[in-house]
Formats: C-alpha cells, sequence, structure tokens
C-alpha cells in the first residue's frame, strides 16, 4: 500500500517527544505517528463491537440511578 503524504500540526513538546522517540528507536516518524493512529482505531473498533455485544442488554435511566444513590445517603 502506497503511503500518502500530509500535514499534521503537532504541539512543540510532543514534536520534540516524538523525535526523541524516533531518533532512540531508529525508526522513521511517520511510522511512529502511523502506528500510534492504528492503535487508537483498533481500540475503537473494540469499542463498536463491544458496545454492539450489549445493544440487547437491559438499561437503566440515570435518573433511577441517582436516585437510589440519594436514597441510600450517598448523594
Amino acid at each position: 500500500m502506497a503511503a500518502r503524504r500530509t500535514t499534521v500540526y503537532l504541539i512543540p513538546k510532543v514534536y520534540r517527544a516524538l523525535k526523541v522517540k524516533a531518533a532512540l528507536t531508529d525508526r522513521p516518524l511517520s511510522d511512529l505517528v502511523n502506528e500510534a493512529l492504528i492503535g487508537s482505531l483498533r481500540e475503537d473498533e473494540l469499542d463498536i463491537k463491544a458496545l454492539r455485544k450489549r445493544t440487547k442488554e437491559p438499561s437503566r435511566p440515570f435518573a433511577e440511578v441517582l436516585k437510589d444513590l440519594r436514597r441510600d445517603g450517598l448523594l
């Protein structure tokens, strides 16, 4: 798969930290950025799968939870 070129604006301290990590690991900056983004997208995928599994579970309105907490003297 061919890589695409883009511009990303990083916070200066984050950029410096990323440059240091790239130097210490002898890896290109773009590899580190791609790895981080792919990891984030994988987490999103897992979250979506978990949500789909739980859609049929019974739910309880948040207002009821607060009411019970108040009743039990926790709020």
